[in-house]
């Protein structure tokens, strides 16, 4: 006759002598599963595996929608009243929970960022320390045009940007889908060069880096009801526009100057008399003054 200990009735009860997240503590009651129903004594002390901690945030499979909400709540929950929350606003233990996906940008130049801080997530996706990188690392090279486009309107209208990401299977490296969300805030000078984002990629990474493509990109208003900037591409160039050309117009033609043939020196000594003097003219009393 086999016997085993199951958990028939159970009940969780936070810890309040623990501090952190998710801390629970699971109390059981362990009888037997014989057929006739009897109970059987165990040999262990009757306090012994009834004060198990189990963080359930460790057993959570990974849910992008759940990162993203969490962290859009968090930075409204900062805004206190304004349109934009400050970069110093931001404290790492109101993300705890996301805190592994997280990330903040500076602006470094129209359309490029750079990571100040990042989670572990995008240091396994990548495979090495990610701050002081850009952000358009994490892209592939056909997709970082409209990337630094979308981000760019994020500092200036401002404006909030979700983006779907998508990852090519290839040789030891599974296929991913990932999503990212950039939510703007102010410097210490008051200029919105700051975003506090989030990169949340699900499936095994593999060998890294990983490098995704950008599927979708949606940009959403920071006050309900408000407009949005539609990202468009960085003008490269003149700004003033082409003159038309009308039909039957002759071209112009720049004027061409022509300078006197100059004698085509062989030697060192005809060289030396090409050489001219030139005597700077001498100063006048006003000009000494």
């Amino acid at each position: 006759m086999t016997r085993r200990t199951v958990l028939t009735s159970a009940k969780l009860r936070p810890d309040r002598s623990r501090r952190g997240f998710g801390l629970f503590v699971f109390e059981g009651l362990d009888v037997s599963d014989r057929d006739d129903g009897s109970d059987i004594t165990t040999d262990r002390a009757p306090d012994e595996g009834k004060g198990q901690v189990v963080r359930l945030q460790d057993y959570e499979t990974c849910r992008p929608d759940r990162v993203l909400r969490e962290m859009r709540s968090y930075w409204d929950s900062i805004r206190n009243g304004r349109a934009v929350p400050a970069r110093s606003d931001v404290d790492p233990r109101g993300i705890s929970r996301t805190l592994d996906y997280a990330f903040i940008l500076e602006r470094i130049a129209p359309g490029a960022g750079r990571i100040r801080l990042a989670g572990r997530h995008l240091i396994d996706l990548m495979g090495m320390e990610v701050r002081g990188m850009p952000i358009c690392a994490f892209l592939a090279t056909s997709s970082r045009g409209r990337f630094s486009d979308v981000l760019e309107s994020v500092f200036k209208a401002p404006q909030i940007a979700q983006l779907n990401l998508y990852a090519r299977p290839e040789y030891a490296r599974p296929e991913l889908t990932g999503q990212m969300l950039l939510l703007p805030l102010r410097s210490d000078l008051g200029d919105v060069t700051r975003a506090l984002g989030c990169l949340v990629a699900e499936g095994d990474p593999g060998i890294a880096p990983r490098r995704f493509e950008l599927t979708a990109d949606e940009v959403m208003p920071i006050i309900a009801g408000g407009k949005t900037l539609e990202p468009s591409p960085s003008t490269i160039g003149f700004a003033e526009a082409p003159s038309p050309f009308a039909r039957g117009q002759r071209a112009r033609t720049p004027p061409t100057t022509t300078r006197p043939e100059q004698p085509r020196a062989e030697t060192p000594e005809e060289r030396r008399t090409l050489f001219r003097v030139i005597q700077a003219a001498p100063l006048d009393d006003s000009d000494k003054t």
